[in-house]
């Protein structure tokens, strides 16, 4: 497709970055939201810890894992500083930052996690899921150090991450 093209339906970059963040986010990427899915949801109004971290972890590996050119995208436009990485931070990742921290310090008040900043909790999770991505999609395309299902991975991940944080 050419410029012009391109030019012809959006009549800026941030028209088509929005388009790209739409469609993603809707139609062609995640299934919902993490506040938006109805199994997150419940489990977090049951204060089930395991299910609210695994659901949120088994879909984030296979949004990631699905979605591969999404993650080459945002890669390139977060290196080249593109407005699109921080429609997506902005949008999407603090976002998901405020609502599982909301949670954290939700269950913290109740004695049920450790006092420590939700935040970082957060970053640790994510950055494990991204991880073990990133290390499927580019270097251990085999499996050859790990190979487990995302649902395996999301169930050890969030055992890793509660055994760290449980009171």
């Amino acid at each position: 497709v050419s410029e012009a093209m391109v030019f012809r339906h959006f009549s800026t970059k941030s028209e088509l970055y929005h388009a790209i963040l739409d469609h993603k986010s809707c139609e062609g990427g995640m299934k919902t939201l993490p506040w938006e899915d109805p199994e997150i949801i419940k489990a977090i109004e049951e204060s089930d810890d395991f299910k609210v971290f695994f659901t949120l972890a088994k879909e984030a590996l296979r949004h990631q894992q699905e979605d591969i050119d999404f993650m080459k995208l945002l890669f390139h436009s977060a290196f080249e500083k593109h407005e699109l990485a921080e429609m997506f931070f902005d949008g999407f990742i603090s976002q998901i930052y405020e609502f599982m921290g909301a949670y954290i310090k939700k269950r913290q008040k109740e004695g049920a996690m450790r006092d420590m900043d939700p935040k970082i909790v957060m970053r640790a999770f994510m950055g494990i899921l991204v991880h073990h991505s990133m290390n499927n999609i580019l270097w251990d395309k085999k499996r050859q150090i790990l190979d487990i299902s995302n649902e395996q991975a999301a169930k050890e991940f969030t055992l890793i991450l509660l055994n760290g944080i449980k009171s």
